[in-house]
């Protein structure tokens, strides 16, 4: 059975930083998708991977509020929250097994 190291998903965390820019160059206020934009929290899921080896990743959901930026580079960043979806199977695997009380 190949060994992979769950520890290395947790740096695709690091890919919502770039909600971040948002501070930098805020959205105009007309623009649309302020609700999309909110999902820059989502970031701090990647704070998780302290926890849950590879659930890390997480942290790549931040980058989505970039998303309908009117700087296009920034708009291009916002396609890369899709990693985020690599720490899921993780985090749910840990809560699963809180609920069922085997994990303490």
């Amino acid at each position: 059975m190949i060994h992979v190291d769950l520890s290395l998903l947790n740096l695709f965390g690091f890919i919502g930083i770039f909600g971040l820019l948002n501070l930098k160059t805020p959205v105009e206020k007309n623009q649309s998708g302020k609700n999309i934009r909110l999902l820059g929290i989502t970031g701090l899921l990647g704070l998780s991977g302290f926890w849950v080896n590879g659930a890390g990743a997480l942290g790549a959901f931040g980058a989505y509020s970039l998303w309908n930026h009117q700087n296009l580079t920034y708009k291009r960043l916002s396609n890369l929250g899709v990693f985020g979806i690599l720490g899921l199977p993780h985090i749910f695997s840990y809560l699963i097994l809180i609920f069922k009380g085997t994990l303490w």
